[in-house]
């Protein structure tokens, strides 16, 4: 039975102990340099839920006379075990009169019910002044209002200035860009004929024309030794539309054989003489010579050659000068704006300088 009791009473103290709430002060440093500054930590250990109130104090608010709050932290929770857990909270404080302080216990409210932790004390040691050298120490000085410096602000006043007007003629030359359209220059490839293909392409017009049975002889050999002209000069790089019958002959002897342009000799005669001598020729004899005129082209045609031909087009006087003006007013527009970025650039980093 005693045993029992002995148990019981064991139990009623384990669960008064924690029911129990302890609330601790805990100073940093006993010991501080006037104006220096110490911590102060309370700690509350309670039952997990239990609602805490720590003392609230205002910036400057002194707990004791000397002893100033700078500053009050929040409040911070830490389990413990056994259901409970710790509650802190830290003040800082500060002093600026040198002697030994008393400071008061720091009252919590737990559940409504205030817990009192144990008082502290707080040495504030004062700086020793060397009186005999007054003269090597001034007081506190007033709070200087600086005047205005035109020298420190001139450099930043006309580069904002020159930066807006940079910026305003940059925009002006941008309209002018923008309404002056631009001049596009088409490059074209053109399929060129030969030499060959048009003088055929030309006696297939002739034939289609029926001029070979044609009254009017005098036109059908004009235009049969035009285009047979034509072809030559093409083809040999002379200037055959200039020159005589015979002169071409003589020199298209020079590179091919000469029997071999009995029949373009032959042609040439007839031609001169329906021409100027109002010679008149039979049926017969000019599809003859329309024959022969096509043998030739195809004995000396060149086939191998480029048919393709790029063509870039000339640009008017006025076009030429338009398309400089653009280039002029892009490269200016260019300029302005890389210079007006870096008198911003400038401007900053001297603002900086004069606001440290």
């Amino acid at each position: 039975m005693k045993r029992i009791f002995i148990i019981i009473a064991l139990a009623v103290c384990t669960l008064a102990s924690m029911a129990q709430v302890n609330v601790e002060a805990r100073i940093d440093s006993l010991e501080m340099v006037i104006g220096q500054q110490t911590d102060v930590t309370v700690t509350v250990t309670a039952k997990e839920g239990d609602q805490v109130e720590f003392p609230n104090f205002k910036p400057l608010q002194q707990i004791t006379p000397g002893v100033e709050v700078v500053e009050t932290g929040p409040v911070t929770t830490k389990d413990d075990s056994d259901g409970r857990c710790l509650f802190q909270r830290t003040y800082t404080l500060t002093s600026f009169d040198g002697k030994l302080y008393y400071l008061p216990p720091f009252g919590v409210k737990v559940n409504g019910k205030e817990y009192k932790s144990k008082s502290l004390a707080l040495k504030v040691l004062e700086i020793e002044v060397d009186t005999t050298n007054v003269d090597k120490f001034f007081g506190p000085k007033d709070v200087q209002d600086n005047p205005f410096s035109w020298e420190e602000w001139s450099v930043i006043f006309w580069l904002s200035l020159l930066m807006l007007a940079m910026i305003s003629v940059a925009y002006y030359l941008y309209l002018r860009l923008r309404d002056n359209k631009p001049i596009v220059a088409k490059i074209r490839i053109v399929k060129r004929l030969l030499p060959h293909q048009k003088a055929m392409k030309e006696i297939e017009a002739i034939k289609a024309d029926k001029m070979v049975t044609s009254e009017n002889q005098k036109e059908y050999y004009t235009k049969l030794t035009d285009t047979l002209r034509k072809y030559i000069e093409e083809r040999y790089g002379f200037r055959a539309m200039e020159m005589t019958s015979s002169e071409i002959i003589d020199r298209l002897t020079e590179t091919q054989d000469s029997k071999a342009l009995d029949e373009l000799r032959l042609l040439f005669n007839t031609a001169d003489l329906v021409k100027f001598a109002k010679y008149s020729t039979l049926i017969n004899e000019n599809d003859m010579n329309l024959v022969n005129a096509i043998e030739f082209i195809n004995k000396t045609k060149v086939e191998n050659q480029q048919q393709e031909v790029v063509e870039k087009p000339q640009l008017t006087q006025e076009e030429a000068r338009s398309a400089k003006t653009r280039r002029t007013l892009k490269i200016i527009i260019v300029a302005l704006v890389v210079a007006s970025a870096a008198i911003l650039v400038f401007e900053i980093y001297s603002l900086y300088n004069l606001a440290l």
